[in-house]
């Protein structure tokens, strides 16, 4: 644990019961909401990365130089 977390419930530690488990509870919620976003981002990689590669694909056919028939 870090010097700072430490310190940190070390504070937490001096509140009352119901403002340790609102914070608590704060916490928790926090951890599972970091852990979401992150199991979201690493699902939607492949997603996003199909998505660039069509992107890139437009972008470069527009580029192309354009004929005009007569």
């Amino acid at each position: 644990m870090t010097q700072l977390l430490q310190k940190a419930f070390n504070q937490a530690s001096q509140l009352s019961e119901l403002e340790q488990n609102v914070v608590a509870k704060w916490l928790l919620a926090e951890l599972a909401s970091e852990k979401q976003w992150a199991a979201t981002f690493a699902e939607s990689e492949y997603v996003l990365s199909n998505l660039a590669d069509e992107a890139l694909a437009h972008h470069n056919l527009l580029k192309q130089p354009r004929f005009c028939l007569p």
